[in-house]
């Protein structure tokens, strides 16, 4: 596809501009318009431009058109105070989707190929990359990866949106490493609560085992040993307890004489001076008799119910003497045995609990890594099955190489040779080349890149900067 009139108006730092399809060098000092010519060619293509300002200073209205020989017209207008306009016709007929279209005739190397020579060598790999022909799109990402990776920057080749995929800057590689540590870490715990729980530890058994039963069972038999003991002790000192009531009683009686017999006598001397109140004392005397025997049967009512009352409390306990103590040792052990193995229960059980977090890390972590292997195998898949359409242009490991040499190998003169073949690899495409500053080649590679267009039939326009004050346009 040819271009057959190319019409500027008042865009950039032109006023009128226009030419036919010949190949042209425009040449002349800074200033003259020679790359806004270039420029406004790009914003037909592109509707793109780096300048602050795209209409001529002091219109409100600037236009390019561009005619090819296929019957393709393209009339951009930019305007200053309403909507930019746009018209992209084929016989006369608008074209669905025009920015879309544009994208497809050209590729952007056509357009500056000076600058490909400048850029890093990252950059001149995306470029050519981006020529291996293999069609992808969101829908084939979500068949690879059951996803679309977020951190990717998709607007690139597919051998450097997979190496994004899979690089160590990559979610997939950072969480991978993180869930790794993280199982490592999970790991680790796990060792160190096994080491504290006993070798074939039932943790059913023992969460269902009931210690409390055991000490009830303890505790049944201790107060039983209590009675026995309580039983023994008040046999052995029946006797005892006896005498010391019957010591009791005696004391009791003795203290009686003694009271008596001093009343008595204290009595008798009351009579020799108490003549008048011998005969109430005669008749209290003749009553002591009576009393004695009244308090005598106190006393000794008083210690037949104390005897009685401790053995009532013998027999109670009678058929407890003699018996054995019982043994609670065993009991104690196997309720501390208990216990100690529930103590085990809560560790085991977070045990288990990271276990299954470290199996559903793992699994995690394998899904990540078969995504990594995934965008790592792909390219090899793909660069088996895809066209490469420049000759001597293989990839190894992700890098193009021309005849076996990195792009940043090689020399600008065949760095030129590699964009004009790039430029004809859209053979249903604009055949042409923007060429900015030709001046930054040595005269001799500037004309074999004009030879070269020649030999390829492309047109091209170039821009050189001179000392000459006016425009120049030489046609080629």
């Amino acid at each position: 596809m040819n271009i057959t009139k190319i019409k500027i108006r008042n865009l950039f730092g032109i006023k009128e501009y226009e030419q036919d399809g010949s190949s042209v060098e425009l040449s002349g000092a800074n200033g003259l318009g020679k790359t806004s010519v270039i420029d406004a060619i790009r914003y037909a293509l592109t509707n793109k431009s780096d300048r602050d300002y795209i209409v001529h200073k002091g219109e409100d209205e600037g236009e390019i058109i561009v005619e090819t020989d296929t019957g393709l017209t393209i009339d951009r207008k930019a305007r200053t105070n309403k909507a930019d306009y746009k018209s992209v016709k084929r016989n006369g007929l608008e074209v669905n989707g025009p920015e879309a279209f544009l994208r497809e005739i050209f590729t952007p190397l056509q357009l500056n190929p000076i600058e490909f020579m400048s850029m890093d060598k990252k950059q001149q790999n995306a470029i050519i990359l981006d020529m291996i022909e293999y069609p992808w799109n969101m829908d084939k990402i979500r068949e690879w990866f059951g996803e679309i990776p977020a951190w990717v920057d998709y607007d690139q080749n597919i051998l450097c949106v997979l190496n994004d995929i899979q690089s160590e800057n990559g979610d997939y590689y950072k969480n991978r490493r993180n869930i790794d540590r993280d199982i490592r870490n999970k790991k680790a715990f796990i060792k160190d609560i096994a080491d504290t729980i006993p070798d074939g530890y039932d943790i059913e058994k023992w969460r269902n085992a009931k210690a409390g039963e055991v000490y009830q069972e303890i505790e049944r038999k201790q107060k039983e040993n209590e009675t026995i003991q309580k039983a023994n002790h008040l046999i052995e000192i029946r006797d005892n307890k006896v005498r010391k009531f019957e010591a009791d009683r005696e004391i009791a009686k003795a203290a009686l004489d003694s009271e008596i017999d001093g009343r008595a006598n204290q009595i008798d001397k009351d009579i020799s001076v108490m003549k008048e109140q011998i005969h109430a004392l005669e008749v209290e005397k003749e009553q002591l008799a009576s009393k004695k025997q009244d308090k005598l049967d106190v006393i000794e009512n008083k210690y037949k119910a104390d005897v009685a009352q401790f053995d009532a409390e013998v027999n109670e306990y009678r058929e407890y003497a003699n018996k054995p103590l019982n043994d609670v040792a065993e009991l104690q052990k196997q309720a501390a045995y208990i216990e100690e193995m529930q103590s085990h229960i809560n560790e085991y059980d977070r045990m288990v609990r990271m276990e299954d977090e470290v199996h559903e890390m793992s699994v995690q972590s394998q899904a990540l890594t078969d995504k990594i292997e995934k965008a790592r195998t792909l390219p090899g898949e793909i660069l088996a099955n895809c066209t490469i359409p420049i000759n001597g242009l293989t990839v190894e490991n992700g890098i193009p190489l021309i005849n076996g040499l990195p792009v940043s190998n090689l020399s600008d003169g065949e760095k030129l040779d590699l964009c004009i073949d790039v430029a004809l690899q859209k053979p249903e495409g604009l055949n042409i080349i923007l060429i900015d500053g030709v001046e930054k080649l040595a005269s001799g590679l500037r004309e074999k890149l004009y030879q070269k267009c020649k030999d390829k039939g492309l047109q091209f326009i170039a821009t050189r900067t001179t000392d000459s004050t006016e425009m120049e346009v030489v046609t080629l």
